[in-house]
């Protein structure tokens, strides 16, 4: 008896699935907080959750009745917080190691990743070092620099020291310029690891433009708006934004000048720019709506790390004019898509500002370069090159600590397709 033929057996090598990782954030602002870091760090987490991880954010509690949210993948831990010193809206952390001590050891994260440098930061990493969790950090924000805009320079070198030890103290650090990888390791800063900040190109489009936006501000259709967004302090250079302003004006008496953010200088601006329009902080849509609104962004801050401001007005599709450092001496072509300055030189500022009140030509053709800058800034890339890090740390990790600790390790830095 014949035995029928059985169908051919097909076995195919499936690639294993990636391993999902618990990962735990430790930041003192998260949304509903409106800055640079909180908007990045939200992103990076929800990013990082589409791609099947569990996240654990770790934050102050940003008001009596703020709640913890709870989802699949997701939890936030609320600590005590305190209010900011001019900045009563922001919250800074409080001092936690034995609270992250306890929460880590009822159940271990596979990394901790330190998105702040202060008390709640510092806390973070000193509990996951005593629990040997394998660390990483972000450097955001120039505190450094910020000090002499204070009235406390003599601060600048202390507070450089203890931003050095933090960083050194992790396993590596991501930063998001070649400019400021090379800046903070002539400082002393070690494994140094450059990370780009995306865009939502969807979000910031040129196509939110409103011409009843426009109106509201009381301009017309052929009128040059000048934009500035951001916080209103001392650091942000604010000064030289009402003199390239007054500049812009000495040119073209119809341009028009529309600040939006608030801060301690908010009144101090008013008062130095009476004709100045301050429409206070946007969020979202009406965010989308008011960058695509404008013609031209000033962004005069000489003290950025990044300055997300820059990839958001381009992505929008302005003439942005910037000092040749931070995202925009990495993103804007002078004449392409954008102007630059020399940094420190105001004067240069003040004269591409004129040039731009005066030639709407030009303007017009920065802003058709403006908008392809930002398509490789998907934030879809930015996670994939953050969890291929975090990947690469955990198999050194795995290999043992004496591996982590010298000074002369270098993580291979991933592709990033950018």
């Amino acid at each position: 008896m014949n035995t029928p033929a059985q169908p051919p057996i097909h076995i195919e090598n499936y690639p294993p699935p990636q391993r999902s990782l618990r990962i735990a954030v430790v930041t003192e602002t998260y949304p509903p907080e409106v800055n640079g870091v909180a908007l990045t760090v939200d992103r990076l987490v929800r990013g990082l959750q589409a791609r099947n991880h569990e996240l654990q954010v770790i934050r102050p509690r940003q008001a009596p009745m703020d709640q913890a949210g709870m989802a699949e993948g997701f939890e936030q831990v609320l600590l005590r917080g305190l209010p900011i010193p001019r900045y009563p809206h922001l919250r800074m952390g409080l001092p936690a190691k034995k609270t992250l001590l306890q929460i880590w050891s009822l159940r271990r994260p596979d990394l901790v990743h330190i998105a702040t440098e202060g008390p709640l930061g510092w806390s973070g990493l000193q509990a996951a070092r005593k629990l040997k969790l394998p660390i990483s950090s972000d450097f955001r924000t120039n505190f450094h620099a910020y000090s002499r805009h204070y009235g406390a320079a003599w601060l600048q070198k202390p507070i450089a020291a203890y931003l050095r030890k933090f960083h050194n103290s992790a396993h590596c650090t991501m930063v998001p310029t070649p400019g400021l990888q090379a800046e903070l390791g002539a400082l002393g800063f070690e494994r140094l690891l450059v990370v780009a900040r995306g865009v939502d190109t969807q979000r910031f489009h040129p196509g939110h433009r409103s011409a009843a936006l426009r109106a509201h501000w009381g301009v017309e259709p052929g009128d040059c708006v000048a934009l500035s967004v951001g916080r209103l302090a001392a650091e942000k250079n604010l000064a030289l934004l009402v003199r390239a302003y007054r500049g812009m004006k000495q040119v073209n008496p119809r341009v028009k000048l529309v600040v939006v953010g608030d801060g301690p200088e908010r009144d101090a601006l008013q008062a130095s720019c009476p004709d100045a329009l301050l429409v206070g902080a946007r969020r979202d849509a009406e965010l989308a709506m008011h960058y695509a609104s404008a013609d031209v962004f000033l962004f005069p801050s000489l003290t950025e790390t990044y300055g997300n401001v820059t990839p958001e007005a381009l992505a929008s599709g302005l003439a942005v004019l910037a000092f040749d450092c931070a995202a925009a001496a990495e993103l804007i072509r002078h004449g392409h898509n954008g102007l630059l300055a020399p940094v420190d030189d105001a004067d240069a500022f003040v004269r591409r500002a004129q040039d731009l009140a005066a030639q709407p030509a030009l303007v017009g053709n920065l802003r058709q370069g403006a908008r392809t800058t930002t398509q490789a800034l998907d934030w879809a890339l930015i996670v994939a090159q953050v969890e291929a890090i975090w990947l690469r740390l955990l198999q050194a990790h795995a290999s043992g600590p004496e591996a982590l600790k010298q000074r002369e390790v270098r993580w291979q830095q991933p592709a990033s397709g950018l």
